[in-house]
């Protein structure tokens, strides 16, 4: 791992929170992620399964999590299971978790290897009565192949046929949702990566510069500062390319005149930022540019004063949608007449802006969280608001990262650039 070592606290209070909501005389598995094959004799960039890190702190493949907080035997309360290292793996791929090494990383005491796996959960399984398995519960995730967890859970019922299974990640959504004094640090640090990348990049653009050159740039400081790398495939979108919210092939010249859409955001210790930004390729933005842009950060930031413990999801994006509605009348794209008279369950200001304005974030970028619960102390949320005009090829779209604290809200990313002229000054010092 690139980044520096966390505090196991993290995750022994994370296990304790946890095991704490099991019915008595349960077990819990977690697996890691399964390595996914990239072409005949390589697999893609190995990326842990959330809900495991979060509970472990253990950033390898081929490793399973035992809780049993009723257990018969002690020394089975709490096992960690590691692929076991050798000589040919050591030369092939590298180092791997020893056991000392993966106790002080999780807080875990008990370690042993993978192949013991099965000989100790048969020993103790029967004196338990539920069995709690892991699933994606993502409502953002539909799975098109069967997962480690969804293999595992067919191969226990097959074999424990009478036990009771139960479901992990409801509780998972509970606990992760709101995060510890570590996570936001951590969270924090995604962040301040971000912002050094986006200062370097503000003084790098020019027009003639290609999206590539830029994305580089980014990548060059995510490494350069131990960061994983990108939170999620960079947008680098130049002139139209910013109409298309997902745009990712980056690979366009920015000319003289254009707008440069940024969606790009550091992970760091499997914890992710998430921004955007929209500059002049020129390093000034037109006079029809900037009144597009201030009514974006206009909804920003009535949008974040309502980013506070108790408000309700659909409320609040009801919300953010009478404010971008009365800016995209100002702006001369939407009638006032025709907002009144417009149908609540169809808003038309869904033209211009068509995507969400926040989601959860945390080990998911967006992350595992309940869309009918509450905001509250201790969520961290995006704001990103946008609009996007085809007809002039041009999309504008700003995101902050906004903690929830008990006294209202803390901007995680308040030390970007946004506002329009002192992105225009460092463009142009």
């Amino acid at each position: 791992m690139k980044y520096l070592p966390i505090n196991n606290n993290l995750f022994t209070l994370n296990r304790k929170n946890f095991v704490s909501r099991l019915k008595p005389h349960s077990v819990a598995l977690f697996n890691a992620s399964d390595e996914y094959t990239r072409s005949g004799d390589q697999n893609f960039v190995f990326k842990q399964n959330a809900d495991f890190f979060y509970l472990t702190g253990i950033d390898q493949e081929q490793s399973l999590l035992f809780l049993f907080p009723d257990c018969p035997n002690p020394l089975y309360k709490e096992v960690l299971f590691l692929r076991q290292t050798d000589e040919h793996i050591a030369v092939w791929e590298g180092h791997k978790y020893t056991k000392e090494e993966a106790r002080k990383a999780s807080g875990i005491e008990i370690v042993y290897w993978l192949q013991d796996m099965d000989a100790i959960l048969h020993s103790i399984i029967n004196y338990a009565d539920n069995i709690y398995i892991n699933t994606n519960e993502n409502d953002r995730f539909l799975p098109g192949v069967p997962y480690r967890d969804l293999r595992i859970l067919a191969d226990l019922r097959n074999k424990y046929p009478l036990h009771h299974y139960q479901r992990s990640a409801p509780i998972m959504r509970d606990l992760r949702v709101v995060k510890s004094g570590t996570e936001i640090e951590l969270t924090q640090k995604a962040c301040d990566i971000t912002n050094d990348a986006f200062k370097r990049v503000l003084k790098f653009i020019k027009p003639g510069v290609a999206e590539y050159e830029i994305e580089a740039e980014i990548t060059h400081e995510f490494l350069r500062q131990r960061a994983t790398g990108h939170a999620y495939n960079p947008i680098i979108a130049s002139g139209a390319n910013a109409i298309i919210l997902h745009y990712n092939d980056n690979n366009q010249v920015c000319r003289d005149g254009d707008v440069i859409l940024f969606d790009f955001a550091a992970e760091y210790a499997n914890y992710n930022a998430d921004m955007s930004r929209s500059v002049p390729v020129s390093g000034k933005f037109t006079t029809r540019q900037c009144s597009v842009y201030n009514s974006v950060l206009h909804v920003m930031k009535q949008a974040i004063q309502m980013l506070v413990a108790g408000t309700v999801w659909n409320e609040y994006h009801d919300e953010v949608g009478k404010i971008m509605s009365s800016e995209l009348i100002k702006l001369g794209l939407l009638d006032k007449h025709d907002v009144a008279k417009q149908d609540p369950k169809a808003p038309i200001y869904k033209k211009y802006f068509m995507h969400g304005t926040s989601h959860h974030l945390g080990l998911d970028v967006h992350d595992f969280a309940s869309r009918y619960k509450p905001f509250e102390v201790g969520n961290i949320l995006t704001c990103e608001p946008g609009i996007y005009i085809p007809e002039e090829k041009l999309g504008i779209r700003l995101e902050n990262n906004i903690l929830i604290t008990k006294g209202g809200n803390i901007d995680l990313m308040a030390d970007i650039p946004i506002e329009a002229d002192h992105i225009e000054d460092i463009m142009n010092s």
